[in-house]
């Protein structure tokens, strides 16, 4: 008799979800009509609008009169604004409508086009929710991730997206969910700890394909063994992933440690056919000596990368972002050269 009931209440379940996507979409579509509309109402046959007030107010007002809230002159300003940044219907249809209008609303106020269009994907595909988007958008997700040959949000119509390590990793990382003050000192069993704590945001934050294997994880061979701090699987990379917390600045010792934990870990635990072990030094401070110097420079499965115990303001993050793009592009150069 329970399986019986626990069957009608997911039959019932499904019925919800799929009337919910069904109303969300068309809701979504709706106001992309409406923002059309207007803009041709405002444009009166002209190439450029004359935004005029009285439009929207009238509209609003005979709007609210005959469906109630959500017709307000703001959000008529939004529909506006939401046909303008998506003039093609088929973005519209194809990215826009999976996702709900406080979603859009979000996406839409992005200035690149590019960032826009990877939240846009990303969101969809990953089942963010409107908070999760909104932290990813305000901490510059997108604008962290390290640069590769497939930049995220720039492929054309029907390629995919080869995956990479690069694709994951970022710089910096950012640990504002632990709630450890910038003042407060902390040792690396610590951080560990706290991020073990808040495992789920941990999760997001380190980006889609991740599960977590886990924490001072032994290896070692007959007559020695070690620890790794943390370990994680990536489904899409098909490879462990494996991270060595750091308290300082980086230094050769910390990148000689994991290198050998990487080779070690394809030695002894690597499955056949996977792909070869990454390996990440989360540092509170980078040296681009030791980068520039070190296996790191010859290994394209092992990085070293800042994390931040605390929430920066958009002006730090600018810069810090600045920074890591011009240290990138200087890096490049040089391997060019050579």
């Amino acid at each position: 008799m329970s399986n019986y009931i626990e069957e009608i209440k997911l039959i019932l379940s499904k019925a919800r979800q799929k009337a919910y996507t069904a109303v969300n979409t068309a809701m979504v579509d709706a106001y992309w009509l409406i923002g059309k509309r207007i803009v041709e109402q405002e444009q009166h046959g002209e190439e450029k609008a004359v935004y005029g007030e009285a439009i929207l107010k009238e509209l609003s007002k005979a709007l609210t009169f005959e469906f109630g809230k959500g017709f307000s002159y703001a959000n008529l300003r939004n529909f506006r604004q939401f046909y303008l940044i998506y003039p093609e219907n088929e973005i519209c249809y194809t990215l826009c409508s999976n996702l709900t209008w406080s979603h859009n609303r979000l996406i839409m106020r992005i200035e690149n086009r590019d960032a826009r269009t990877y939240y846009l994907n990303e969101a969809s595909a990953q089942g963010w929710s409107v908070r999760t988007l909104e932290r990813n958008i305000n901490t510059f997700y997108y604008q962290r991730l390290l640069s590769s040959d497939n930049k995220p949000g720039k492929l054309g119509k029907g390629q995919q997206l080869k995956q990479s390590p690069e694709d994951f990793i970022k710089d910096p990382f950012i640990f504002e969910f632990l709630n450890i003050q910038q003042s407060t000192a902390v040792n690396e069993s610590e951080i560990e700890a706290a991020l073990i704590e808040n495992l789920q945001q941990f999760l997001l934050e380190l980006g889609k394909g991740f599960t977590f294997a886990g924490r001072q994880f032994r290896i070692g061979t007959e007559t020695e063994h070690f620890y790794i701090d943390l370990v994680f699987y990536n489904y899409l990379l098909k490879c462990f992933v494996l991270i060595d917390l750091k308290t300082c600045k980086l230094t050769h010792q910390h990148v000689g440690q994991m290198d050998m934990y990487r080779r070690m870990f394809d030695d002894l635990k690597k499955p056949e056919g996977d792909n070869p072990t990454i390996g990440i030094i989360l540092c509170t401070e980078k040296s681009e000596t030791v980068v520039k110097y070190s296996v790191i420079n010859d290994n394209p499965r092992l990085f070293a990368t800042k994390y931040m115990r605390y929430l920066p303001t958009e002006e730090e993050l600018i810069a810090e972002v600045e920074r890591e793009k011009v240290k990138l592009n200087l890096f490049n150069s040089d391997k060019e050269v050579d």
